[in-house]
């Protein structure tokens, strides 16, 4: 379709080629905030497979929490279906490395569609988790609230962006935790498996949040410093998928 051809033929920001095999899922992220706290590397190491590397920048690991709408979900050559294809979805991440590949460790996605969230856990072996999602718009602000039962993970708050778009520069704090072309997942035998991600350079804004509520990064054992989050915003990222493959930590 028209949207993926712009996506596939900008390649020259990426950190390693894209993948020969043909992507199978096409996603709109929309109207999402980056929430990030530094923490010290002790803090998340534990949490995080020993096979993968926890990534610092300037001495600090990075816990980032992102909600956002999801859009326009649909596999490759299927059409989208709105009732099915759009719904809030948040996450919990910090940031890794497995060989020379940099990308994302998630704690947990939390998403507001049962369906995406067995497929997601069933395909792409990812710690999905289904939650009761509501987002408004009021005000200027986008009112976010999300609750999963289980684990007692919750999410109040609204935010907005601020001022102009810019695209993150190379060696930035901005660019080390946005532009990030890798997802993985460990399985039980020890394999790491990677999910390849494909967009154009991430677009942000400054941002402004009120979080009234927040138990998502404490269900998952992890205590936020007493600091403000940086935030970010962006409008749009449409964003290409690839199946998770085991990977040998060699360059494609």
């Amino acid at each position: 379709m028209q949207e993926t051809e712009g996506i596939q033929h900008a390649t020259a920001h990426r950190p390693w080629p894209k993948p020969r095999m043909p992507w199978v899922m096409f996603q709109s992220w929309q109207r999402l905030l980056f929430a990030h706290w530094p923490l010290p590397a002790s803090v998340l190491r534990p949490l995080v497979p020993p096979q993968l590397t926890l990534e610092e920048f300037e001495g600090s690991a990075w816990l980032g929490l992102t909600p956002f709408i999801l859009r326009d979900l649909r596999p490759r050559g299927i059409p989208v279906f709105p009732v099915i294809s759009d719904f809030p979805e948040m996450n919990l991440r910090t940031y890794v490395r497995h060989g020379t590949r940099a990308g994302i460790w998630f704690f947990t996605l939390e998403a507001a569609s049962t369906l995406a969230v067995i497929a997601a856990r069933t395909l792409f072996r990812l710690p999905y988790h289904h939650a009761r999602m509501e987002v408004q718009d009021r005000d200027g602000w986008i009112e976010y609230s999300s609750y999963r039962r289980e684990g007692n993970a919750a999410f109040e708050g609204r935010y907005r962006p601020m001022g102009t778009s810019f695209e993150p520069r190379y060696g930035t704090l901005e660019h080390f935790l946005t532009e990030r072309y890798a997802l993985f997942t460990v399985l039980r035998n020890g394999w790491v498996l990677r999910g390849d991600i494909h967009h154009v350079p991430w677009r942000l804004q400054r941002a402004e949040a009120e979080i009234g509520l927040n138990t998502v990064p404490a269900a998952h054992g992890i205590t936020l410093p007493d600091v403000a989050p940086l935030l970010h915003y962006s409008e749009r990222q449409d964003t290409l998928i690839w199946a998770p493959e085991l990977d040998d930590a060699r360059p494609s």
